[in-house]
């Protein structure tokens, strides 16, 4: 191992860093986005739950 850093070998490893700092911000809008399209699904089936239970506590009343 050397034990000292060259201005080159730190220009190369800040080159890696910038790249790898890409990657994460691309990584954490995907994440993004997947989380709203979890939000929304969420709330979709909740709509349906609720209509079906009203639809057969509409019947049981209609029943009775």
């Amino acid at each position: 191992m050397r034990s000292t850093w060259t201005d080159s070998r730190l220009d190369d490893l800040n080159g890696r860093f910038n790249e790898l700092s890409g990657r994460v911000s691309e990584l954490s809008g995907r994440i993004d986005s997947l989380q709203h399209t979890m939000v929304h699904a969420f709330i979709a089936l909740t709509a349906v739950m609720i209509t079906g239970f009203l639809g057969l506590a509409g019947l049981i009343v209609t029943q009775l």
